[in-house]
């Protein structure tokens, strides 16, 4: 896949990359595959795959949600970036904070952004239920972003306690969600959220299906909420 193939895919949502943002999405495939073969940060090396199945994926959350604002965003087990840095390059008056359990990824995530000349951009190497506890970060920020980092129980409790009220959690979700979404109800309603929406899609080229969940914010998490860091993935709340 060449930039304009992508510039032309993602006009056609509704989504305008300026040149700068298409030097920058090249320089990130370049550094992402460079930096993968001494630290593990995907399987996903080839550079259509890496356009359609990192990049594009991760802008699919401005097909659904108006990015074009003022937002404060936070994204949850970035991993490589995804799909926060996607989003920033596409928007770039988005502040974005990045919490990751892993450093490698964060010290990767530091040297990209330095070298896509990101503003703005916040790197937080910590586990997500201790960050969901710190008072600065906790109801803080206007979305909270995760891209199929665990089950949507689990994640409802990673992300939740760190949306401001009237704020919105975005998962991006791979597979069928109709099961996960039975099991999350109980944990999004303690939380405070309600699912507002449920988006469902193809990714160009190789049709495999996608799906974001627009969970609302309509009221405070309780404080004990996220517990203590494995607690969640070990005893998820369904």
């Amino acid at each position: 896949m060449d930039s304009i193939q992508f510039q032309t895919l993602l006009e056609e949502r509704g989504i305008l990359l300026s040149s700068q943002a298409l030097e920058q999405f090249e320089a990130y495939f370049k550094l992402l595959t460079e930096w993968n073969e001494k630290v593990n940060l995907t399987s996903i090396t080839d550079r259509t795959e890496v356009y359609v199945k990192h990049f594009y994926d991760s802008i699919s959350a401005a097909f659904f949600y108006d990015f074009n604002r003022p937002l404060s965003v936070c994204d949850v087990g970035a991993g490589a970036g995804f799909p926060g840095i996607p989003l920033k390059i596409c928007f770039p008056h988005l502040q974005l904070t990045i919490v990751d359990s892993l450093k490698k990824r964060i010290t990767f995530l530091e040297h990209l952004t330095a070298q896509l000349n990101l503003e703005n951009v916040f790197l937080y190497h910590d586990r997500a239920e201790t960050f969901g506890q710190k008072k600065i970060f906790r109801e803080s920020f206007d979305i909270v972003t995760a891209r199929a980092v665990a089950r949507l129980s689990v994640l409802s409790e990673l992300c939740i306690p760190l949306v401001k009220v009237n704020g919105d959690f975005l998962a991006l979700k791979a597979q069928s969600v109709k099961e996960e979404l039975k099991g999350a109800n109980k944990a999004i309603s303690l939380f405070g959220g309600q699912v507002q929406t449920i988006h469902s899609f193809q990714l160009p080229i190789e049709k495999s299906q996608r799906n974001i969940i627009v969970i609302h914010k309509h009221r405070a998490t309780p404080k004990k909420y996220p517990r203590k860091p494995g607690t969640p993935n070990k005893m998820p709340i369904e």
